[in-house]
């Protein structure tokens, strides 16, 4: 009787589960954490059948039994795991967590299983060698060939050993991304400094103060409550006067994950390490060689002469700016004041910025609530592509905070919904990004939306409720929409061409492009007003905001080229054992070159990492600077033509964002722009070359 009231709950369980079927809107409300092992084991299960059945076919193979039945044996499986994926990054509870760490290695193993298995390939490389295959055009001829070449780096030519090994170090590599992802997390929510003498805050804007007051009430505490989230630590480094408050964040946000319980050092060694032998089991010189084959940089040594490039046509600059910082604080405090430590750096360059151009960053955030600079970007977009943005109050979500919304186009057809998560959490990891949760498509004639999320940790609400931005969380919201625009135009006929598949050090250039126009006077007018009194944004300080842009550019380049190298040294010239020492020895080495003070002993610049560690860009952080050398010169056609033309909009639209991953790179930007990029673009934008 117990043993049949068990299975009797176990099957209730599981045809209640959420996860188990793909439904729109997504149930956000009704997943627990109790349903992600069960149903990742139940799908695991039906692709296994799936998978048998495919092998099992004997019939002639044609594009829907051997190309699109490949594709269904793992789509609900995916599906449901990247709204775990989604749910780990954005409510990472410990219940939660302890479910995610146990479906993980079921999932990977599967999945990398997959990617090896031979009878599989032979029936995809059967169907390569037919006249129907050869004879494909279109989406569908692209689409084959990337199966193909992903099925030649896959290593599922090789012989049974190599095979396990791959599959063993795959395994190995998502797990411990996973704890570097909880380690980052755990080591930044440890940390809290409570603040009791007001006095101590000398020189703190009166908005991070209540910021702080409010995180201090929100603990039960009295005083005011700093913590290494962006929005808590920045305003401090960048305005207080409290030499020693600037010194205790800064020490304890470049120690982030560095030392037990959460001590990332020796995963990264590991990390490094299994991506080398992975390589060199595929044949590659190194992991960076492996990375980079089908981007636009085409290898590591490519990736390498692109940033060393980019360093010397900075370091002038950068060399010219430290000097002249040094100098400014020793005006100030006379000439035997100490050189400018970790703490200071980001200090006397808002105090420089305010002498040199009048201005202080803190005096735009009353003209940047949240809500105005929503309605402004929806607006920008509908004047460029005529989409219409609606929010969605009623249809659940996985925190109070969050907002959604449909983006439907001129014609009334629904494009994509997306949900927006814009503030911190301590269960939400740090960063910006943006997910896709289902590609949509319009295969067969059929139009089924995008689903997507943007999400960020900018300044969060005050104590009336409104959320002040700095302009660069602006920046940052124009940014992850414009991933976000990247899904919901995509066209084509095929899941697998989406945006997310475009070629890395290519798919920044959609976001980075809306960054640009969160510069221009005709888009922050559209929504630039004050919170309280509605009065617009005052010409004369967007014109101050305009010249301070390329303040300190050379120091602002040197600081992604320095993660761009320590990145691709990692992954072409490092070596465990060797005289490099450890990755985190060796990335100080090369951090050191591009910085104007001194590493502190307990700084570790890799540690906190997550782009490369525990994200999609190992050997690939260089791809911002490659998307900001696109995005400057592509913006030059909107300049030209009028920055809200609809005509340069759809153009862009047209043979940028529709497209996906249905052409290669360099011909979507030649498609827009008629020529290939300009090198120096990005360098004239950034007042670095006339």
């Amino acid at each position: 009787m117990c043993r049949f009231l068990w299975i009797l709950i176990s099957a209730f369980t599981l045809v209640a589960n959420p996860l188990l079927k793909f439904t729109t809107p997504i149930p956000w409300d009704q997943i627990q954490p109790e349903h992600i092992k069960p149903a990742i084991e139940q799908l695991i299960q039906e692709a296994e059948q799936r998978r048998v059945a495919y092998v099992a076919d004997k019939s002639t193979p044609g594009w829907e039994n051997a190309i699109a039945a490949r594709e269904r044996i793992t789509k609900d499986l995916q599906q449901a795991w990247g709204l775990v994926g989604h749910l780990q990054s954005v409510n990472n509870t410990p219940a939660l967590r302890a479910e995610f760490n146990a479906a993980q290695p079921l999932l990977t193993r599967f999945i990398s299983t997959l990617g090896l298995d031979t009878a599989v390939y032979s029936r995809v490389k059967a169907y390569a060698a037919t006249a129907e295959a050869k004879a494909l055009t279109g989406d569908r001829k692209r689409y084959l060939g990337i199966v193909m070449d992903d099925y030649r780096r896959s290593g599922v030519a090789l012989d049974e050993a190599k095979r396990t090994r791959l599959l063993q170090l795959r395994q190995q590599i998502s797990q411990l991304s996973t704890r570097f992802a909880q380690n980052a997390l755990d080591s930044t929510n440890a940390f809290e400094l409570i603040i009791t003498d007001e006095s101590q805050l000398a020189g703190l804007p009166e908005t991070a103060r209540q910021a702080a007051a409010l995180s201090a009430r929100s603990k039960g505490k009295a005083g005011y409550r700093f913590v290494l989230q962006a929005p808590s630590i920045i305003p401090v480094l960048q305005y207080s006067q409290n030499a020693e408050l600037r010194e205790k964040l800064s020490r304890a946000a470049a120690s982030i994950a560095s030392a037990e319980p959460f001590n990332n050092r020796p995963i990264i060694e590991q990390i490094v390490e299994l991506r080398r032998e992975l390589a060199s089991i595929l044949g590659y010189k190194n992991f960076a060689d492996y990375q980079s084959e089908q981007r636009m940089a085409q290898s590591g040594q490519g990736i390498k002469d692109f940033l060393s490039k980019l360093e010397t046509q900075s370091r002038a600059a950068f060399e010219k700016e430290s000097a002249a910082l040094l100098e400014f604080r020793r005006a100030l405090e006379g000439k035997d004041a100490p050189a400018l430590r970790n703490w200071d750096t980001q200090f006397y360059t808002e105090k420089l910025r305010q002498k040199e151009f009048q201005f202080d960053q803190n005096e735009l955030r009353p003209y940047l609530e949240l809500n105005k600079v929503l309605t402004g970007m929806f607006g920008l977009v509908k004047q460029l592509y005529g989409i219409e943005v609606i929010e969605l109050k009623t249809i659940p979500v996985w925190n109070p905070q969050v907002r959604a919304y449909r983006i439907n186009d001129n014609s009334g057809k629904e494009l994509a919904t997306f949900y927006a998560d814009f503030f911190p959490r301590e269960s939400k990891r740090s960063g910006a990004w943006m997910n896709g949760f289902f590609v949509g498509s319009s295969e067969g004639g059929k139009g089924t939306p995008h689903i997507g999320t943007i999400v960020s940790n900018i300044t969060p609400p005050n104590a009336s409720g409104a959320a002040l931005l700095s302009h660069s969380d602006v920046i940052t919201v124009f940014h992850e929409f414009g991933h976000l625009l990247h899904l919901a135009f995509r066209e084509g006929s095929l899941l697998a061409l989406n945006r997310t598949n475009v070629p890395w050090d290519f798919i920044e250039l959609p976001s980075q492009i809306m960054e640009n126009f969160a510069w221009e006077k005709s888009v922050l007018n559209t929504f630039a007003a004050h919170h309280e009194t509605g009065a617009p944004l005052p010409d004369a300080l967007i014109e101050k905001m305009s010249r301070a842009r390329t303040f300190m550019a050379g120091s602002a380049q040197m600081r992604q080229l320095s993660l761009g190298t320590m990145d691709i040294q990692l992954h072409t010239d490092f070596k465990l054992n060797s005289d490099y020492g450890s990755p985190v020895n060796y990335t100080r080495q090369i951090a050191q070159r591009f910085r104007s003070s001194p590493l502190e002993p307990e700084d570790c610049p890799i540690c906190n990492f997550s782009h490369v560690f525990a994200g999609g860009y190992a050997a690939g952080y260089y791809s911002y600077k490659c998307a900001e050398v696109l995005d400057s010169d592509a913006f030059s056609k909107f300049k030209a033509n009028g920055v809200m033309s609809r005509k340069t909009g759809e153009e862009f639209r047209k043979a940028v964002l529709a497209p996906g991953n249905a052409k290669p790179a360099n011909i979507l930007f030649r498609d827009f722009m008629g020529r290939d990029p300009d090198p120096l673009a990005l360098l004239r934008r950034s007042g670095l070359a006339k």
